[in-house]
């Protein structure tokens, strides 16, 4: 475990999320947001697949800009060390696909989306 600011990115990885996502829908329209690819390293980004009303609209596309100007120390628990804290905001990538699909002009980068905790097992 590393003291914060001993080390740039503080956290530095690749997780590959597959079978996660959520749903977005209005109207007849349903966006599917899946198998997110996280790096919270120096691009601090999270990917995903895209599709619209069971069609891929696009694979591996910049989602979520993750900000870990808020993350909290490091936790550990038994056999398990946490982080919590980071905000995930909307891309500005995606925030002009969903505006597109959906006909709106509501969704701006940079909307929090929420706060990313990450659990990790330790042996």
């Amino acid at each position: 475990m590393y003291n914060r600011g001993a080390v740039n990115p503080y956290v530095d990885s690749d997780i590959k999320h597959d079978g996660s996502g959520l749903s977005l829908k209005a109207g007849a329209t349903t966006v599917e947001l899946q198998n997110f690819d996280i790096n919270p390293g120096k691009n601090s980004t999270l990917y995903g697949d895209v599709s619209v009303n069971g069609k891929v609209a696009a694979k591996h596309a910049n989602l979520f800009t993750l900000d870990g100007s808020t993350l909290k120390p490091m936790t550990t628990s038994g056999n398990t060390a946490t982080l919590t804290g980071t905000r995930v905001l909307m891309s500005s990538t995606a925030a002009g696909l969903l505006d597109k699909t959906f006909k709106t002009t509501a969704v701006k980068a940079g909307l929090l989306i929420g706060i990313a905790t990450i659990v990790v097992n330790t042996k």
